[in-house]
């Protein structure tokens, strides 16, 4: 870190910046992915029953805990815990597990909030047609269920994305971490935390463009779903 000019230094930073880049997208994508596998999962098990019993809950203790208690400390118990049982697991991993936790008790509020914005009488009346319930499902359900918890799931996307600059506490070789020993090394906090900023901005503004661009697409379809539902009506009467 010698170089004398901003872009020289900027140019020198690059490979660090690059290196954290590709641990934050690793870290992020597998937690949101596992977030909402494990969200709609959770959401399934609280309806069991009627929302009544044991399962549905443990399912709202898991969520209660994972949106009441702070992502910082999350990550430390679940670093901590295991090696005072005689297990280290790899701080990678362990990132990628508190993330994924954190974000499915977020995501399956998104989802159950999505399924309480579909209108019960419209899948009573595709039933009472005669339309399998697995149509009803994917004509019906689906569609609106998609357009409704598109924009919150984006925005969980960005904020697992900012959230997972914390991981450098247990070592995890992200892009926070990455500055600070850019910063250990040549003592230009400003500059080298501006450019790790642009950096977080870039890679949300990525998401928020994609997010924008699935949701257009998804508003654009509505007419196309509705016309094959109702098409199959007909051809069941």
């Amino acid at each position: 870190m010698n170089a004398t000019t901003l872009p020289e230094r900027l140019t020198a930073y690059l490979p660090v910046l690059l290196h954290g880049a590709g641990y934050t997208v690793l870290v992020s994508l597998v937690a949101i992915l596992s977030g909402f596998f494990l969200g709609a999962a959770l959401l399934g098990m609280s309806q069991t029953r009627g929302g009544r019993g044991v399962l549905p809950g443990l399912v709202a203790l898991y969520v209660s805990f994972f949106r009441g208690t702070p992502l910082l400390v999350q990550l430390l118990m679940m670093f901590y815990l295991p090696s005072a049982a005689g297990m280290d697991l790899p701080p990678l991993w362990v990132a990628m597990l508190a993330m994924g936790l954190n974000s499915a008790a977020f995501q399956c509020e998104i989802l159950r909030a999505g399924l309480a914005a579909v209108p019960a009488g419209q899948v009573e009346a595709a039933l009472s047609f005669g339309i399998a319930p697995r149509h009803v499902f994917h004509y019906v359900q689906l569609p609106q269920l998609a357009r409704a918890v598109w924009p919150a799931v984006v925005s969980e996307a960005i904020d697992v994305v900012k959230n997972s600059a914390i991981v450098s506490v247990i070592a995890v070789s992200d892009l926070a971490r990455g500055a600070r020993q850019i910063v250990a090394g040549n003592y230009r906090p400003l500059e080298v935390y501006m450019t790790t900023g642009l950096s977080y901005l870039v890679m949300t503004a990525l998401i928020f463009a994609l997010g924008s661009w699935i949701g257009a697409r998804l508003r654009t379809g509505r007419r196309a779903s509705a016309g094959v539902t109702t098409r199959v009506a007909i051809n069941k009467t």
